[in-house]
């Protein structure tokens, strides 16, 4: 709770001394500012009740069952489908990635899940058939797709690396010794 009111400090000190110098934008900032939390104000008790609807409804088996490690490529096409299927702002799937990775989802999956619901929507699809055609859209749909999982799963090695790392320099590992 302190560190997020240091950041929260922090963030209001660069913003008044950024206002300061250049006085001429504080109308579109306040304005920006004052838009952006309405929506979030519309937003998130839908997220919320929504969340606590999830934490209900879907065991940690479940879970467990099809976005866990055991998952394989099935985790990664349930993963894009969940990404895809929401419209929305993407700080809305935060929480419901929180939850499910506390739930034991695979750490590519979550990472999947979040990029597909940042880069991948059906709407946003239609539009680009629309205004691009399909070969445009088909090209960077596969691409994302392609790209989004290779992060994933790319992100997970990095962070289990950093934790085994970790673990042998606290247990005096050959990492440790020389430290």
């Amino acid at each position: 709770m302190i560190r997020d009111y240091i950041l929260l400090g922090a963030t209001l000190i660069v913003v008044a001394t950024i206002l300061l110098i250049f006085p001429d934008r504080v109308d579109i900032v306040t304005t920006t500012s004052w838009d952006y939390f309405l929506e979030m104000m519309m937003i998130l008790p839908v997220v919320i009740v929504v969340m606590g609807l999830f934490t209900v409804w879907v065991s940690k088996e479940t879970v467990a069952k099809y976005l866990s490690k055991t998952s394989g490529i099935n985790g990664i096409f349930l993963a894009i489908l969940f990404g895809t299927l929401p419209t929305g702002p993407l700080y809305a799937a935060f929480p419901m990635a929180s939850s499910l990775l506390k739930k034991g989802a695979r750490i590519s999956n979550i990472v999947i899940f979040l990029s597909a619901w940042a880069c991948i929507k059906i709407p946003q699809e239609m539009m680009e058939l629309q205004f691009l055609g399909p070969k445009f859209m088909v090209s960077r749909l596969v691409l994302t797709i392609i790209f989004v999982t290779l992060m994933g799963v790319f992100i997970e090695w990095m962070i289990r690396w950093s934790d085994k790392k970790k673990s042998s320099k606290s247990t005096g590992g050959e990492n440790g010794a020389s430290i």
